[in-house]
Protein backbone atom coordinates (compact mmCIF):
# COMPACT_ATOMS: atom_id res chain seq x y z
CA UNK A 1 0.00 0.00 0.00
CA UNK A 2 2.67 2.57 1.16
CA UNK A 3 5.00 1.43 -1.86
CA UNK A 4 1.81 2.15 -4.32
CA UNK A 5 0.82 5.50 -2.80
CA UNK A 6 4.74 6.27 -3.33
CA UNK A 7 4.86 5.38 -6.98
CA UNK A 8 1.50 7.46 -7.39
CA UNK A 9 2.87 10.20 -6.33
CA UNK A 10 6.30 9.75 -8.15
CA UNK A 11 3.83 9.60 -11.25
CA UNK A 12 2.20 12.65 -11.10
CA UNK A 13 5.24 14.79 -10.10
CA UNK A 14 6.36 13.05 -13.79
CA UNK A 15 3.18 14.51 -15.21
CA UNK A 16 3.85 18.02 -13.41
CA UNK A 17 7.45 18.48 -14.51
CA UNK A 18 6.12 17.04 -17.92
CA UNK A 19 2.90 19.98 -18.00
CA UNK A 20 5.06 22.99 -16.19
CA UNK A 21 8.77 22.70 -17.34
CA UNK A 22 8.85 20.52 -20.13
CA UNK A 23 7.92 23.29 -22.51
CA UNK A 24 11.43 25.11 -23.73
CA UNK A 25 10.94 28.94 -23.82
CA UNK A 26 12.70 31.35 -26.77
CA UNK A 27 16.10 31.94 -25.24
CA UNK A 28 16.50 35.58 -25.38
CA UNK A 29 19.89 35.63 -23.38
CA UNK A 30 22.82 33.12 -23.65
CA UNK A 31 23.79 32.23 -20.32
CA UNK A 32 27.04 31.62 -19.51
CA UNK A 33 26.19 28.41 -17.26
CA UNK A 34 22.98 27.17 -15.78
CA UNK A 35 21.28 24.02 -14.06
CA UNK A 36 19.70 21.04 -16.58
CA UNK A 37 17.07 19.23 -14.91
CA UNK A 38 14.39 16.67 -16.09
CA UNK A 39 11.40 14.35 -14.49
CA UNK A 40 13.79 11.99 -12.99
CA UNK A 41 15.64 15.14 -10.91
CA UNK A 42 12.40 15.80 -9.92
CA UNK A 43 10.45 12.84 -9.10
CA UNK A 44 14.31 11.65 -7.25
CA UNK A 45 13.54 14.71 -4.79
CA UNK A 46 9.88 13.64 -4.34
CA UNK A 47 11.12 10.47 -3.29
CA UNK A 48 13.49 11.71 -0.65
CA UNK A 49 10.56 13.92 0.88
CA UNK A 50 8.57 10.84 1.11
CA UNK A 51 10.70 9.57 3.81
CA UNK A 52 10.02 12.75 5.67
CA UNK A 53 14.22 12.29 6.64
CA UNK A 54 15.42 15.84 7.20
CA UNK A 55 18.91 15.50 7.18
CA UNK A 56 21.42 13.04 5.72
CA UNK A 57 20.05 9.71 4.99
CA UNK A 58 19.63 6.19 2.55
CA UNK A 59 19.96 8.75 -0.68
CA UNK A 60 23.27 10.52 0.57
CA UNK A 61 24.97 6.93 1.48
CA UNK A 62 24.31 5.87 -2.04
CA UNK A 63 25.46 9.24 -3.30
CA UNK A 64 28.87 9.21 -1.25
CA UNK A 65 29.53 5.61 -2.56
CA UNK A 66 28.47 5.94 -6.31
CA UNK A 67 30.15 9.23 -6.77
CA UNK A 68 33.60 7.95 -5.21
CA UNK A 69 32.94 4.99 -7.73
CA UNK A 70 32.65 7.23 -10.26
CA UNK A 71 35.88 9.04 -9.81
CA UNK A 72 37.86 6.28 -9.00
CA UNK A 73 38.52 7.19 -5.44
CA UNK A 74 38.39 4.89 -2.65
CA UNK A 75 36.14 7.71 -0.10
CA UNK A 76 34.01 10.52 -0.69
CA UNK A 77 32.24 12.67 1.67
CA UNK A 78 29.22 14.99 0.70
CA UNK A 79 29.30 19.07 1.90
CA UNK A 80 26.83 21.32 1.40
CA UNK A 81 29.16 23.62 -0.85
CA UNK A 82 31.98 23.62 -2.90
CA UNK A 83 33.68 26.36 -0.73
CA UNK A 84 32.90 24.16 2.60
CA UNK A 85 34.84 21.45 0.85
CA UNK A 86 37.67 23.79 0.64
CA UNK A 87 37.87 24.47 3.85
CA UNK A 88 37.51 20.93 5.13
CA UNK A 89 40.35 19.67 2.96
CA UNK A 90 42.59 22.42 4.22
CA UNK A 91 40.95 21.86 7.86
CA UNK A 92 41.60 18.62 7.22
CA UNK A 93 45.39 18.84 7.40
CA UNK A 94 45.64 20.99 10.41
CA UNK A 95 44.62 17.84 12.48
CA UNK A 96 46.61 16.66 15.49
CA UNK A 97 46.24 13.38 13.98
CA UNK A 98 48.52 13.93 11.71
CA UNK A 99 51.30 13.99 14.08
CA UNK A 100 54.47 16.21 12.31
CA UNK A 101 52.88 16.50 8.83
CA UNK A 102 49.83 18.54 10.51
CA UNK A 103 50.00 21.87 9.36
CA UNK A 104 50.53 24.68 12.01
CA UNK A 105 49.77 28.43 12.45
CA UNK A 106 52.41 30.32 10.33
CA UNK A 107 53.23 27.30 7.78
CA UNK A 108 52.91 28.08 4.22
CA UNK A 109 50.64 27.47 1.86
CA UNK A 110 51.34 27.88 -2.27
CA UNK A 111 48.44 29.52 -3.96
CA UNK A 112 47.76 31.33 -6.70
CA UNK A 113 45.93 34.72 -6.91
CA UNK A 114 44.04 34.37 -10.29
CA UNK A 115 41.12 32.18 -9.38
CA UNK A 116 37.96 31.86 -6.86
CA UNK A 117 38.47 33.08 -3.34
CA UNK A 118 37.48 30.33 -1.53
CA UNK A 119 40.43 28.45 -2.45
CA UNK A 120 42.60 30.85 -0.39
CA UNK A 121 40.19 31.80 2.18
CA UNK A 122 40.68 28.63 4.40
CA UNK A 123 44.36 29.32 4.08
CA UNK A 124 44.05 32.45 6.03
CA UNK A 125 41.41 31.34 8.09
CA UNK A 126 43.41 28.55 9.60
CA UNK A 127 45.95 30.75 10.55
CA UNK A 128 48.35 29.93 7.50
CA UNK A 129 50.22 32.07 5.22
CA UNK A 130 49.25 31.66 1.27
CA UNK A 131 52.33 32.10 -0.98
CA UNK A 132 50.90 33.61 -4.38
CA UNK A 133 52.65 31.96 -7.50
CA UNK A 134 51.80 33.92 -11.26
CA UNK A 135 49.70 32.16 -13.40
CA UNK A 136 50.76 31.10 -16.89
CA UNK A 137 48.68 31.98 -19.86
CA UNK A 138 46.56 29.88 -22.21
CA UNK A 139 46.07 27.26 -19.54
CA UNK A 140 45.14 30.13 -17.10
CA UNK A 141 46.98 27.60 -14.00
CA UNK A 142 49.37 27.66 -11.89
CA UNK A 143 53.11 28.46 -13.78
CA UNK A 144 54.71 25.63 -12.60
CA UNK A 145 57.91 26.23 -13.22
CA UNK A 146 57.84 29.33 -10.86
CA UNK A 147 57.00 27.22 -7.82
CA UNK A 148 60.40 25.80 -6.39
CA UNK A 149 61.97 29.30 -5.42
CA UNK A 150 59.32 29.78 -3.88
CA UNK A 151 59.17 26.95 -1.99
CA UNK A 152 61.09 27.72 1.83
CA UNK A 153 61.03 25.48 4.97
CA UNK A 154 57.94 26.76 5.97
CA UNK A 155 56.09 25.57 3.24
CA UNK A 156 54.05 22.61 3.74
CA UNK A 157 51.25 22.42 1.05
CA UNK A 158 50.23 23.22 -2.57
CA UNK A 159 46.63 23.96 -2.90
CA UNK A 160 45.15 24.94 -6.35
CA UNK A 161 42.37 24.99 -8.61
CA UNK A 162 42.50 23.13 -11.93
CA UNK A 163 41.02 26.16 -13.94
CA UNK A 164 38.03 26.56 -15.34
CA UNK A 165 38.09 22.43 -16.23
CA UNK A 166 41.93 22.46 -17.49
CA UNK A 167 43.93 20.31 -15.36
CA UNK A 168 47.54 22.45 -14.30
CA UNK A 169 51.11 20.58 -14.76
CA UNK A 170 50.34 17.43 -12.72
CA UNK A 171 54.01 16.16 -13.68
CA UNK A 172 55.96 19.20 -12.43
CA UNK A 173 53.90 19.42 -9.04
CA UNK A 174 54.01 15.87 -7.65
CA UNK A 175 57.39 15.78 -8.57
CA UNK A 176 57.94 18.71 -5.92
CA UNK A 177 55.53 17.48 -3.35
CA UNK A 178 57.44 13.95 -3.54
CA UNK A 179 60.97 15.93 -3.78
CA UNK A 180 59.76 18.54 -0.66
CA UNK A 181 57.40 16.16 1.30
CA UNK A 182 54.41 19.05 0.28
CA UNK A 183 50.54 18.28 0.71
CA UNK A 184 48.61 18.42 -2.18
CA UNK A 185 44.80 19.70 -1.96
CA UNK A 186 43.29 19.27 -5.89
CA UNK A 187 40.39 22.12 -6.14
CA UNK A 188 38.36 20.90 -8.58
CA UNK A 189 35.47 22.15 -8.31
CA UNK A 190 35.56 23.67 -11.76
CA UNK A 191 36.74 20.53 -13.03
CA UNK A 192 34.55 17.50 -12.35
CA UNK A 193 35.45 14.95 -15.01
CA UNK A 194 38.92 16.02 -16.27
CA UNK A 195 41.81 13.54 -16.66
CA UNK A 196 45.59 13.49 -16.60
CA UNK A 197 46.74 10.12 -18.31
CA UNK A 198 43.76 8.61 -17.50
CA UNK A 199 43.08 9.60 -13.64
CA UNK A 200 40.17 11.78 -12.72
CA UNK A 201 41.12 15.49 -11.42
CA UNK A 202 40.82 15.92 -7.58
CA UNK A 203 41.78 11.86 -7.27
CA UNK A 204 45.70 12.10 -7.51
CA UNK A 205 46.81 14.48 -4.69
CA UNK A 206 46.05 13.52 -0.95
CA UNK A 207 42.71 15.29 -1.21
CA UNK A 208 39.90 16.46 -4.08
CA UNK A 209 37.31 18.79 -3.56
CA UNK A 210 34.13 19.14 -5.96
CA UNK A 211 31.16 21.56 -6.16
CA UNK A 212 27.27 20.95 -7.41
CA UNK A 213 26.17 24.38 -7.32
CA UNK A 214 24.11 25.07 -10.10
CA UNK A 215 26.66 26.72 -12.75
CA UNK A 216 28.86 23.87 -12.49
CA UNK A 217 28.36 20.13 -14.31
CA UNK A 218 26.29 18.47 -12.31
CA UNK A 219 24.34 20.03 -9.52
CA UNK A 220 22.47 19.54 -5.91
CA UNK A 221 21.48 22.97 -6.09
CA UNK A 222 23.90 23.75 -2.79
CA UNK A 223 26.52 21.02 -2.31
CA UNK A 224 29.77 19.66 -2.95
CA UNK A 225 32.22 16.81 -1.94
CA UNK A 226 35.48 16.05 -0.52
CA UNK A 227 37.56 12.74 -1.92
CA UNK A 228 40.72 10.78 -0.83
CA UNK A 229 42.40 7.82 -0.92
CA UNK A 230 43.58 7.85 2.61
CA UNK A 231 41.67 6.04 5.31
CA UNK A 232 42.94 8.40 7.90
CA UNK A 233 42.22 11.41 6.03
CA UNK A 234 38.94 10.52 5.24
CA UNK A 235 38.16 9.88 9.09
CA UNK A 236 39.51 13.10 9.77
CA UNK A 237 37.78 15.18 7.36
CA UNK A 238 34.69 13.31 8.40
CA UNK A 239 35.31 14.61 11.92
CA UNK A 240 35.75 18.18 10.99
CA UNK A 241 32.09 17.67 8.80
CA UNK A 242 30.42 16.53 11.49
CA UNK A 243 30.87 19.04 13.94
CA UNK A 244 34.44 18.05 14.97
CA UNK A 245 33.30 14.57 17.20
CA UNK A 246 35.11 11.41 17.42
CA UNK A 247 32.29 9.37 16.45
CA UNK A 248 31.41 7.99 13.13
CA UNK A 249 28.01 6.67 13.32
CA UNK A 250 25.88 7.58 10.67
CA UNK A 251 23.22 10.21 11.36
CA UNK A 252 20.38 7.70 13.74
CA UNK A 253 22.79 4.57 14.32
CA UNK A 254 24.80 4.32 17.55
CA UNK A 255 27.85 2.39 18.75
CA UNK A 256 29.29 1.65 15.30
CA UNK A 257 32.45 1.12 16.60
CA UNK A 258 30.95 -1.17 19.72
CA UNK A 259 32.53 0.78 22.25
CA UNK A 260 30.77 3.26 22.78
CA UNK A 261 31.44 3.75 26.65
CA UNK A 262 34.76 1.91 27.01
CA UNK A 263 37.24 4.33 26.00
CA UNK A 264 39.28 6.89 27.38
CA UNK A 265 39.46 10.65 25.43
CA UNK A 266 41.26 13.77 26.70
CA UNK A 267 40.55 14.44 30.44
CA UNK A 268 37.10 12.78 30.08
CA UNK A 269 36.16 10.63 32.34
CA UNK A 270 36.30 6.82 31.19
CA UNK A 271 33.39 5.78 29.31
CA UNK A 272 32.56 9.00 28.34
CA UNK A 273 29.80 8.53 25.72
CA UNK A 274 31.68 8.16 22.24
CA UNK A 275 28.66 10.06 20.33
CA UNK A 276 29.54 13.40 22.66
CA UNK A 277 33.32 12.87 22.19
CA UNK A 278 35.03 15.85 19.92
CA UNK A 279 38.59 15.49 18.63
CA UNK A 280 38.35 18.58 16.22
CA UNK A 281 37.03 21.80 16.49
CA UNK A 282 34.80 21.03 14.03
CA UNK A 283 31.54 22.18 11.91
CA UNK A 284 28.36 21.22 10.54
CA UNK A 285 28.58 20.76 6.92
CA UNK A 286 26.52 18.32 5.98
CA UNK A 287 23.78 17.86 3.53
CA UNK A 288 20.19 16.84 3.06
CA UNK A 289 18.69 13.79 1.70
CA UNK A 290 17.04 16.01 -0.66
CA UNK A 291 20.51 17.52 -2.48
CA UNK A 292 21.80 14.05 -2.36
CA UNK A 293 18.26 12.70 -4.21
CA UNK A 294 18.96 15.02 -6.80
CA UNK A 295 22.87 14.36 -7.13
CA UNK A 296 22.17 10.97 -7.86
CA UNK A 297 19.83 11.77 -10.52
CA UNK A 298 22.47 13.63 -12.08
CA UNK A 299 24.89 11.48 -11.73
CA UNK A 300 23.67 9.20 -14.05
CA UNK A 301 23.50 11.89 -16.50
CA UNK A 302 27.12 13.45 -16.01
CA UNK A 303 29.19 11.58 -18.84
CA UNK A 304 26.03 13.11 -21.35
CA UNK A 305 26.51 16.35 -19.47
CA UNK A 306 30.30 16.16 -19.99
CA UNK A 307 30.12 15.24 -24.06
CA UNK A 308 27.82 17.94 -24.27
CA UNK A 309 30.66 20.87 -22.92
CA UNK A 310 33.22 18.89 -25.14
CA UNK A 311 31.58 19.50 -28.22
CA UNK A 312 30.48 23.00 -27.63
CA UNK A 313 34.01 23.56 -26.70
CA UNK A 314 35.73 21.86 -29.83
CA UNK A 315 32.87 24.05 -32.09
CA UNK A 316 33.89 27.54 -30.44
CA UNK A 317 37.78 26.41 -30.96
CA UNK A 318 36.66 25.99 -34.58
CA UNK A 319 34.81 29.01 -35.06
CA UNK A 320 36.82 31.23 -33.77
CA UNK A 321 40.34 30.48 -34.60
CA UNK A 322 40.38 33.04 -37.32
CA UNK A 323 40.48 35.09 -34.66
CA UNK A 324 44.15 34.34 -33.42
CA UNK A 325 45.66 37.81 -34.41
CA UNK A 326 43.16 39.72 -32.11
CA UNK A 327 42.05 36.56 -29.18
CA UNK A 328 43.80 34.22 -27.50
CA UNK A 329 42.08 30.94 -27.56
CA UNK A 330 42.25 27.79 -24.49
CA UNK A 331 45.13 25.86 -25.19
CA UNK A 332 45.21 22.04 -23.85
CA UNK A 333 48.05 20.23 -22.71
CA UNK A 334 49.24 17.13 -23.65
CA UNK A 335 47.95 14.41 -21.57
CA UNK A 336 44.99 16.33 -20.30
CA UNK A 337 41.58 15.69 -21.45
CA UNK A 338 39.75 19.05 -20.19
CA UNK A 339 36.21 18.96 -18.38
CA UNK A 340 34.89 22.38 -19.87
CA UNK A 341 33.53 24.39 -17.20
CA UNK A 342 33.35 27.70 -19.62
CA UNK A 343 35.81 29.08 -22.73
CA UNK A 344 38.68 31.19 -21.46
CA UNK A 345 39.14 34.17 -23.98
CA UNK A 346 42.01 37.18 -23.50
CA UNK A 347 42.24 40.19 -25.62
CA UNK A 348 45.42 40.34 -26.94
CA UNK A 349 47.20 43.85 -25.83
CA UNK A 350 48.23 44.32 -29.21
CA UNK A 351 44.39 44.33 -30.96
CA UNK A 352 42.51 47.32 -31.42
CA UNK A 353 40.00 46.82 -28.83
CA UNK A 354 39.84 46.05 -25.29
CA UNK A 355 38.24 43.18 -22.81
CA UNK A 356 35.95 45.22 -21.40
CA UNK A 357 34.88 46.78 -24.72
CA UNK A 358 34.13 43.26 -26.34
CA UNK A 359 32.25 41.97 -22.44
CA UNK A 360 30.22 45.43 -22.76
CA UNK A 361 29.52 44.61 -26.77
CA UNK A 362 28.68 40.63 -25.77
CA UNK A 363 26.36 41.39 -23.04
CA UNK A 364 24.41 44.08 -24.83
CA UNK A 365 23.57 41.39 -27.73
CA UNK A 366 22.49 38.52 -25.61
CA UNK A 367 25.80 36.95 -24.47
CA UNK A 368 26.58 35.92 -21.29
CA UNK A 369 30.15 36.60 -20.08
CA UNK A 370 31.86 36.15 -16.58
CA UNK A 371 35.30 37.21 -15.32
CA UNK A 372 37.94 34.60 -14.09
CA UNK A 373 36.62 35.14 -11.08
CA UNK A 374 38.57 37.31 -8.34
CA UNK A 375 40.82 38.11 -11.29
CA UNK A 376 43.37 39.14 -9.51
CA UNK A 377 42.76 38.78 -5.63
CA UNK A 378 45.31 40.94 -4.19
CA UNK A 379 43.88 43.71 -5.40
CA UNK A 380 40.34 43.04 -4.16
CA UNK A 381 39.00 45.08 -1.20
CA UNK A 382 39.35 42.36 1.36
CA UNK A 383 43.05 42.07 0.76
CA UNK A 384 43.69 46.00 0.36
CA UNK A 385 41.66 46.59 3.15
CA UNK A 386 42.59 43.63 5.89
CA UNK A 387 45.95 42.55 7.48
CA UNK A 388 46.60 39.53 5.75
CA UNK A 389 49.91 37.71 5.99
CA UNK A 390 51.33 36.76 2.65
CA UNK A 391 53.97 36.22 0.50
CA UNK A 392 54.62 36.95 -3.28
CA UNK A 393 56.58 34.18 -5.07
CA UNK A 394 60.31 33.79 -2.99
CA UNK A 395 59.88 37.38 -1.15
CA UNK A 396 59.34 38.28 2.30
CA UNK A 397 56.07 37.99 4.03
CA UNK A 398 53.92 40.86 4.07
CA UNK A 399 50.95 42.42 5.37
CA UNK A 400 48.59 42.65 1.85
CA UNK A 401 47.16 46.22 2.64
CA UNK A 402 50.99 47.37 2.61
CA UNK A 403 51.06 45.74 -1.03
CA UNK A 404 52.00 48.38 -3.94
CA UNK A 405 52.29 48.38 -7.25
CA UNK A 406 55.58 46.94 -6.94
CA UNK A 407 54.19 43.88 -5.29
CA UNK A 408 51.69 43.59 -8.06
CA UNK A 409 54.20 43.42 -10.96
CA UNK A 410 55.70 40.50 -9.46
CA UNK A 411 52.50 38.34 -10.77
CA UNK A 412 52.83 39.93 -14.46
CA UNK A 413 50.20 37.11 -15.71
CA UNK A 414 47.22 37.49 -13.14
CA UNK A 415 47.27 41.05 -13.51
CA UNK A 416 47.08 40.70 -17.66
CA UNK A 417 44.34 37.90 -16.66
CA UNK A 418 42.40 40.41 -14.73
CA UNK A 419 42.49 43.07 -17.71
CA UNK A 420 42.39 40.80 -20.61
CA UNK A 421 40.54 37.89 -19.86
CA UNK A 422 37.13 36.36 -19.81
CA UNK A 423 34.93 33.57 -20.38
CA UNK A 424 31.67 32.62 -22.41
CA UNK A 425 29.60 29.01 -21.59
CA UNK A 426 29.90 25.69 -22.73
CA UNK A 427 27.22 24.18 -20.49
CA UNK A 428 25.29 21.00 -21.44
CA UNK A 429 22.14 23.50 -21.75
CA UNK A 430 23.43 25.25 -24.60
CA UNK A 431 22.83 24.42 -28.22
CA UNK A 432 24.70 25.15 -31.46
CA UNK A 433 22.17 27.55 -32.09
CA UNK A 434 23.59 29.73 -29.21
CA UNK A 435 27.02 29.17 -29.85
CA UNK A 436 26.77 30.11 -33.56
CA UNK A 437 24.92 33.40 -32.46
CA UNK A 438 27.91 33.76 -29.77
CA UNK A 439 30.80 33.44 -32.63
CA UNK A 440 28.64 35.81 -35.02
CA UNK A 441 28.85 38.51 -32.29
CA UNK A 442 32.22 38.15 -31.58
CA UNK A 443 33.05 38.31 -35.35
CA UNK A 444 30.89 41.62 -35.80
CA UNK A 445 32.55 43.14 -32.93
CA UNK A 446 35.64 42.36 -34.36
CA UNK A 447 34.71 43.92 -37.65
CA UNK A 448 33.60 46.83 -36.75
CA UNK A 449 36.68 47.66 -34.45
CA UNK A 450 38.91 46.53 -37.52
CA UNK A 451 37.43 48.38 -40.43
Amino acid sequence: MEQDLRNKVKAAAKEYYKEVFEIKKPRKYIPVSGKVLDEDDLTNMIDATLDMWLTTGRFNEEFEKQFAAWLGAKFALSTNSGSSANLLALSALTSHKLGEKRLKKGDEVITVAAGFPTTVNPIIQQGLVPVFIDSELKTYNIDANKIEEAISPKTKAIFIAHTLGHMFDMDKILYLCKKYNLWLIEDSCDALGATWKGKKAGTIGHIGTYSFYPAHHMTMGEGGAVVTNDPKLYRIILSFRDWGRDCWCKPGVDNTCKNRFNMQFGNLPFGYDHKYTYSHLGFNLKITDWQAALGLSQLNKLPKFLERRKKNAAYLLEHLKDLKDYLILPFVSPGIEPSWFGFLISVKPTAPFTKQELVEYLEDNGIGTRQLFAGNLLRQPAFVEDEISLRIGGGKVQISKDLNEDDYKKLPNTDFIMNNTFWIGTFQGLEEKDLHKTCEVIHNFVKEKTK
